[in-house]
């Protein structure tokens, strides 16, 4: 399953910890962020992705996500 977001994140630096996080929540996937889309995209590869999941951590983490429709 892929899902794919629009985020605000900026920094390469960001996306990194975001990564780190949500490989705790889906340790065999795939996640990767293209930061030179204008909507910076977010893309998660895992079985069973909860979009809400993704979206809380990262407003935990002060950024907007939102999924890509």
């Amino acid at each position: 399953m892929i899902e794919v977001f629009k985020t605000n994140v900026q920094e390469e630096s960001q996306c990194k910890v975001i990564i780190e996080k949500l490989l705790e929540h889906y340790p065999n996937s795939a996640i990767n962020f293209d930061l030179e889309d204008c909507d910076k995209i977010l893309r998660v590869h895992a079985a069973g992705i909860s979009n809400s999941i993704i979206i809380e951590l990262l407003n935990a983490h002060g950024f907007h996500c939102e999924v890509l429709l």
